[in-house]
């Protein structure tokens, strides 16, 4: 008898546990369907645009169903931009990690990251570039973890710069701050530019920017 109550006992937990499973998996894919939505509404019309009604009404959710994600209109706006980082890291930054490293991860990278902004030119372009112009004088946790994020991205290519300067790609005197500054401006630019006009031609002109930037090696022959 005992034995025959164990083994029921068993099979409800383990019929608890897949049931848990079931939920927890559609938890996780409702979360990423609301995010996905979320950053292309932040990108194209600003993160002050997302509230819980608004993307409620977007996703075809209640306000109750989406409040219950989130909490709040900040923990909804951290939540996007984590979510558009991660997309960022998983299109431009990791797949470059297959080329070789110096000039040629570096350039990978790059068209990697033109490539991106082409994706997503119809939901606003680049996540990180329309946060910043959005949250660059407002006070606050979102601006922090933005200031975080970007700070990584800056980071990332600045790792890939020392690469290049170890494979002797590039001088061991090399600027590499400047270098970061100079190769953010311009695809940054070119993100502005491409949203404006969506002439494929700014990615030809950026390109010959950043192949004139390489070629100039602080200013030695």
């Amino acid at each position: 008898m005992f034995d025959m109550l164990l083994d029921m006992a068993t099979r409800l937990v383990k019929g608890s546990s897949k049931a848990d499973d079931r939920r927890s998996a559609h938890g996780a894919q409702t979360r990423l369907e609301i995010l996905t939505t979320a950053q292309r509404v932040a990108t194209a019309e600003g993160m002050e645009a997302l509230s819980i009604g608004r993307l409620a009404n977007a996703v075809g959710m209640s306000k109750a169903g989406l409040f219950a994600h989130f909490g709040s209109k900040e923990a909804l706006q951290l939540a996007t931009m984590e979510a558009a980082y991660e997309a960022y890291l998983r299109e431009v930054v990791e797949p470059a990690q297959k080329a070789p490293p110096g000039a040629a991860r570096l350039g990978k990278q790059l068209e990697n990251y033109f490539a991106y902004i082409q994706r997503y030119a119809p939901y606003g372009g680049c996540f990180l570039c329309a946060a910043s112009l959005e949250f660059d004088d407002r006070a606050g946790p979102v601006r922090e973890r933005l200031r975080e994020l970007i700070a990584d991205r800056d980071g990332r290519i600045e790792a890939a710069l020392r690469e290049a300067v170890d494979a002797g790609h590039l001088p061991t005197d090399t600027d590499i701050e400047q270098r970061v500054f100079e190769i953010v401006a311009i695809t940054g630019g070119v993100n502005a530019a491409f949203q404006l006009n969506k002439d494929p031609a700014v990615f030809d002109r950026a390109r010959r920017a950043l192949s004139t930037l390489a070629q100039a090696n602080n200013g030695k022959p």
